[in-house]
This record gives C-alpha cells, sequence and structure tokens, in this order.
C-alpha cells in the first residue's frame, strides 16, 4: 500500500506492479472511495498535503478504545477496535470490501468465488501447493498440477491418452492472455494443445486467446451479466472419466432408445385409461423434503408461466402437484453451491417448523438449477394488502395486530429457538405471507445463508431492502439478529399507517412517516393520528400506542438499545410494558437525503465521540426499559 501524493490517493499494488485497489482522491472529509468514512464516530481522520509533505493521519475520539490499522494476507486494509465485553476484533472496515478484488488472491491456478468459503478453490487436476498455508487462510502460493501433461504438439500421443480440456464457464479470464488469429474453436484448441507452454485457451466473440504462463486472478462469476467467458484449461487425459468402449456405448444407447420407447408407449396407455396426470416417479425423500425433479416441477408450474413475485433471492411461481395440491416454486439466482452442500442447507431449513413460518416442502437441485417448493399462501402477502388501493379488504385494528404478534413469535423462533440462530437480513411486508386464516408466515427465512451470506465475519457489502436496513449494515460492524429487529420495527410503522414510511410529496419534499411518529408517541400525541385513515381511527388506543412504543425501540441507533424478539413478543403479548423511547438521530436523515442513508450527521458523530449527552447517549438498554 502507497500514497499516490500527485493524485492524494492511496494505492494498493501487487508485486509491485499491478494495481487493484484505490482509496479515491481526498475530499477534504473522506477518501471518495470508502463511504464508510462517513458513518464513522470512532475515528477523527486527517490529510495534510502541502508543498513538503503528505500523509494520512487518524486518532480515536476515546483514547480509552484500542484499534488496529493493517494488511494480512486477505491483501485487504483492515481497521478493527477492540470489543472488551467479547474479547475480540470487530472489523470496522476493509477495503477492497469483496475478497475477489484482490489480484491474484488464490495464487496460481487457484479461483475465487464470492459465494463460497473458503473463497479459494483450486482448479480441477490442481492441489494446494501448501496445504499448511492454506490451512491458516493464506492461498498466495496457489496450486499444482496432480498429473503432468502427457504431451506437446497435436498429434503425439503419450501411452494412447492425449491432453484434453476441461470446460469452465462464467469465469472472469486470467491475466496475460496471447491473441491468436484463427478462426474456430477447434482452431484455437489445436493451437493451444500444439503449443508445448499452453495451460488454457478461451475463444469467443473477441477471437483466440492462449495462456502459456501460471494462470493468475481467475474467479467464477455468479450473476448473468454477461461479463463471464469460458475457459479450457488443459488436463492430462488421466485426469478426465475413462471412456467406455464405444461399441458397448452403441450397444446401449440403442438398448436405451428402445427401452425408452416401450416405457413411453406404457405410460401413454396409463394415460388415455386412467384419464390422469402421471407424477413421474423421481421423487426421493431426504429428512421431511421431497427432492423433485425439475421435468416435475416445470409440469406443475405450466413451465412458470404463473408467477408471484420475485426478490432478490428469485422468482416465485404458483404450480400444483398431480394430488391437486397448490404450492409456491421459488426458482433461486446466483447459486453456486455444489450438491452436496445445497442439499445439507435446504435439509437444515427443511426442519424448522413453526405456525408463523412458511413450511418447505421439498426442492430441486439439477445441475446449476436450483430451486425451493413452498406451501401456497392464499392471501398473498402483506404488501399486497396494505399498499394495493384495490384491495377489497381492509385489515382491521385487530388483525394488524395479530399480525404483528405472529411475525415477532416466528422470528423470535429463529432467533432463539432454533439449534443456530438463523438472521433472516430482508423483512418487510413483502416476506410476510398470509394464509387463508390471515395467519402471518414468515417467508424466505434461512436463504442469506443459503445464498453465501456468512455471518461468522462481517460483512462489508449492504444486503436487503432500502428503508428497511439497520444502520449497522453502513458502518461495517458486525450483523447480529438486532438487523431483523430494525427491519421489523420499520415494517410495524407502515402496517399502522398503511403506506410506505417513505413516500415523495407534490412539492419534491419526502414524507417519512417514523419521524412523525416517533414524535408523537414521545411527546404525547394524539396517537390514532397515526392509525390508517382507512380505520376511522377504529382501533384499541394502548395497543397502537404498544406497537409504536415497540417500533421506534427497534429502529434505535445502537443496537443494544433495540429489544430482542422474544422480548417484543412478550410485550405484544401484554406480559411486559414498555416505557416512550427516545428519538433515533438517523429518522431525520432519511428524510434529509433520499439517495442515501446516513445515519449521523458530523456534529452528532463529534458530539457523541467527544462525550456529549445525546438522545441516544441518554437511552437506557431495552431490558431497563421494560418490567414484568
Amino acid at each position: 500500500m502507497h500514497l499516490d501524493a500527485n493524485n492524494s490517493q492511496y494505492l494498493i499494488v501487487w508485486n509491485g506492479s499491478e494495481r487493484y485497489w484505490t482509496s479515491g482522491p481526498w475530499n477534504g472529509k473522506i477518501f471518495s472511495l470508502i463511504p464508510e468514512m462517513r458513518a464513522n464516530y470512532i475515528f477523527n481522520f486527517s490529510y495534510v498535503d502541502n508543498e513538503n509533505e503528505s500523509y494520512f493521519t487518524y486518532s480515536l475520539y476515546n483514547p480509552a478504545i484500542i484499534s488496529r490499522f493493517l494488511m494480512d494476507v486477505s491483501g485487504q486494509v483492515k481497521m478493527l477496535t477492540w470489543l472488551e465485553g467479547t474479547k475480540e476484533w470487530n472489523l470496522f472496515w476493509a477495503q477492497p470490501r469483496q475478497q475477489c478484488e484482490v489480484y491474484a488472491y488464490c495464487g496460481a491456478f487457484g479461483t475465487c468465488n464470492e459465494n463460497t468459503l473458503p473463497f479459494c478453490n483450486c482448479l480441477q487436476g490442481f492441489r494446494e501447493s501448501n496445504a499448511t498455508d492454506w490451512n491458516l487462510s493464506d492461498y498466495s502460493a496457489g496450486c499444482v498440477r496432480n498429473t503432468p501433461l502427457q504431451q506437446c504438439g497435436n498429434t503425439s500421443v503419450v501411452n494412447g491418452q492425449r491432453d484434453r480440456f476441461w470446460e469452465y464457464s462464467n469465469m472472469r479470464l486470467p491475466e496475460y492472455p496471447q491473441s491468436l488469429s484463427v478462426g474456430s474453436n477447434v482452431e484455437c484448441e489445436s493451437a493451444c494443445l500444439n503449443n508445448c507452454s499452453c495451460t488454457a485457451y478461451a475463444y469467443g466473440s473477441d477471437g483466440c486467446s492462449i495462456w502459456t504462463v501460471n494462470l493468475l486472478n481467475l474467479q467464477q462469476l455468479s450473476g448473468n451479466d454477461g461479463s463471464g467467458k469460458t475457459l479450457y484449461l488443459r488436463l492430462a487425459a488421466s485426469e478426465f472419466p475413462v471412456a467406455k468402449n464405444k461399441k458397448r456405448a452403441i450397444i446401449g444407447a440403442v438398448a436405451g432408445s428402445v427401452g425408452a420407447l416401450l416405457v413411453g408407449l406404457v405410460f401413454a396407455f396409463v394415460w388415455k385409461r386412467q384419464r390422469r396426470f402421471v407424477f413421474a416417479k423421481t421423487k426421493a425423500v431426504e429428512g421431511s423434503l421431497v427432492a423433485f425433479a425439475y421435468r416435475d416441477l416445470q409440469n406443475a408450474t405450466k413451465n412458470f408461466s404463473e408467477k408471484l413475485g420475485g426478490g432478490g433471492f428469485g422468482s416465485v411461481f404458483k404450480g400444483t402437484l398431480p394430488d391437486s395440491s397448490v404450492i409456491a416454486v421459488k426458482k433461486l439466482q446466483s447459486i453456486s453451491q455444489g450438491e452436496k452442500q445445497f442439499r445439507t442447507e435446504v435439509s437444515t431449513i427443511g426442519t424448522i417448523q413453526h405456525v408463523n413460518l412458511v413450511r418447505l416442502r421439498g426442492f430441486c437441485s439439477e445441475g446449476s438449477k436450483r430451486l425451493l417448493v413452498y406451501d401456497y399462501m392464499q392471501n398473498s402477502s402483506l404488501d399486497a394488502h396494505l399498499f394495493n388501493e384495490k384491495e377489497s379488504k381492509i385489515f382491521d385494528w385487530q388483525t394488524r395486530y395479530q399480525i404483528a404478534l405472529g411475525t415477532a413469535r416466528g422470528l423470535a423462533y429463529l432467533h432463539e429457538k432454533c439449534r443456530d440462530c438463523i438472521i433472516h437480513c430482508d423483512i418487510k411486508p413483502e416476506n410476510i405471507l398470509l394464509d387463508a386464516e390471515f395467519c402471518p408466515k414468515v417467508a424466505d427465512f434461512g436463504l442469506a445463508k443459503l445464498m453465501g451470506r456468512e455471518f461468522s465475519r462481517v460483512l462489508t457489502t449492504m444486503r436487503g431492502t432500502r428503508g428497511y436496513l439497520a444502520p449497522e449494515w453502513i458502518s461495517g460492524v458486525a450483523i447480529t439478529a438486532k438487523a431483523d429487529v430494525y427491519s421489523y420495527g420499520m415494517m410495524l410503522f407502515e402496517l399502522v399507517s398503511g403506506r410506505r414510511n417513505s413516500e415523495q410529496l407534490q412539492d419534491g419534499k419526502v414524507r417519512f412517516f417514523p419521524t412523525w411518529a416517533a414524535s408523537v408517541v414521545i411527546e404525547g400525541g394524539d396517537i390514532l393520528d397515526l392509525l390508517d385513515p382507512k380505520l376511522g381511527r377504529n382501533a384499541d388506543s394502548e395497543e397502537l400506542k404498544k406497537i409504536c412504543r415497540v417500533a421506534a425501540w427497534c429502529i434505535q441507533d445502537d443496537e443494544n438499545h433495540r429489544p430482542t424478539m422474544g422480548q417484543i413478543v412478550q410485550i405484544l403479548e401484554g406480559v411486559l410494558d414498555v416505557n416512550p423511547p427516545p428519538i433515533p438521530r438517523s429518522l431525520q436523515a432519511f428524510v434529509d437525503n433520499q439517495e442515501h442513508i446516513v445515519f449521523f450527521t458530523e456534529s452528532d458523530q463529534i458530539s457523541q465521540a467527544r462525550g456529549n449527552p445525546s438522545s441516544s447517549d441518554q437511552s437506557k438498554s431495552t431490558t431497563s426499559t421494560m418490567s414484568s
């Protein structure tokens, strides 16, 4: 890492030459490409630049805090503070944010994947060059071949075998390619085989490229934006499965075709005689879950023709099984887990049963296809009833209160009753489904981990839905179950008002309901003014006050001031009381900045860091605000 004084920025380079990260120039307050510096009340940053010197410094507002700034084998710069209570280091921020942005992080012939842990894996036919270092999460030594290449030249053959190519799709190609003028993929492959040093090739719209050096900076991509390319990795023939005898394969193919034809005739006969849809017997039970064949789900959903909705995890389609039961099929996006890991995670989700959680019935895992099968909820999702003016049924207050309570029970079960705490990460009305009796059921739980969102380390990229995100998603601290509590509080405000929390007004200003609601609750205004106008002030005022107080406690800036979901259940059940909360300082920032979520003004940061009292500082912990 070094300072580029001419441009007032810091750079990280690999091997002295390959630049893979920049801080961006100093803009007077922060380095422009490190937005986390804005949401800071721990460090005081400064940058000195004059004719004699240029340098960056930081100090602590509170000298009692222990901090570190380092670059380690991850290839990232990191800022950490010591947490005395848990006796561990807390990551304040890391740059670059994505581990795979670090140049050659996985070394030669290693590939990086943001959706798996560990991030690095050796390519097919290779193994770790230093297993001890890999176990210590230092992958820089890369990988070495299991078997040397067998030939040099297109026609030479060793032991009756020729080198072959292993196909990798949707890859970020390695560095240092050599371009060749050839007219086809076959010619490109031949050129690589004829070159004794060639280790891989790629052929596409931009022509033929071969690599004659170690493959560096490979990454397995998960998106479908077209940026991924196909790489053909050269391996010894022994690294491939042994081919079967051709004659036997031909006989097998003929026999298989005849057998398939006979089976087809039998199925057609049964269908014709019994006039019913035959469900293919390809199901296997894994625990209480059904392993569906992809073709079965295609048939059940009429080739995924009736879309119910979609979100960050994928799209949902309505389907009907042969026994006439209605299902919801979710086609997952950006899943790169292996078959075994996917089944393990899905089996864990399948064991979680609660009246306020959507039941997982089964799954499908074929090739790159990953689907989940749920019970169908007749009354759609909560947002369809709250925000759809055409919706004929208007939820009365009692129904809304029961939805709030049931949702809290479901989340409390995930957080506190499961063997491992399950953090949802995307609580919002769209993910609260309603059955025939309007009983709320939390959907999409467990998918955050299934999608590769690990919480054993700090997440440095924002997930979830803007408007429901807790401050810690921005500030870079570890994500806990209290992030769900924050999102739940934001959803409670929408349940009360029947409108989205943030609304654009005709004069261009933004109406932010939680700010108004919190002030009414704290200053003792008419609580019924907050109620959805469609209800005509028809609600239990004490229950309404309780809901609004809970919501305001849930969205406190400091997660230690927020209640647990278990405590929220007890409050809504009447077991615990709840006192008036302080107004979170972040509420006004939502109104001031429509495009970005800013949790502290500069004056607030300095005031809090220097020990001056503020509303958040004066608030007590959640447990002290409630009494049995």
